[in-house]
């Protein structure tokens, strides 16, 4: 139990320490990098770097474990189900997305958007799931 909490202590320390959710599809440009991963019991961890080009989004989508996102670049438009806007998030700001949230980030600015995230994942699920639009009119 102290590894895992020493470990996920580091990932986050990475996270922050430099300078969040991909969905089904994503928008055109929508790229996910993967820069480390390992496996602790039954947890997965996963540090990405995500870029959404002006004007795209992630996709709807949900999470099974938690996601923990840095804004690095750009501003993140971040919306839920209800189709309202759940804050907007600056360079240098954190996002914390909890499990089965269906969620959509998007890039309303004019600049591109680059997340750090940390994916902390029950072992082998995916980094999100796909969600339909849940009656939005913007995806």
């Amino acid at each position: 139990m102290r590894t895992r909490t020493v470990l996920a202590a580091t990932f986050a320390a990475l996270v922050l320490g430099t300078s969040a959710a991909q969905a089904t599809p994503p928008g055109p440009g929508v790229t996910a990098k993967l820069l480390a991963q390992w496996t602790i019991g039954d947890k997965d961890y996963f540090l990405r770097e995500l870029t959404i080009p002006q004007g795209q989004s992630t996709g709807w989508h949900y999470h099974d474990g938690m996601v923990y996102g840095l804004v690095e670049e750009g501003t993140l438009s971040h919306f839920e189900a209800t189709c309202a806007s759940d804050g907007v998030y600056h360079k240098g700001q954190v996002i914390q997305e909890g499990p089965n949230y269906v969620h959509i980030g998007r890039n309303l600015g004019d600049t591109p958007l680059v997340l750090k995230a940390l994916y902390v994942l029950p072992h082998g699920a995916p980094f999100s799931e796909d969600a339909p639009n849940p009656g939005c009119d913007f995806q």
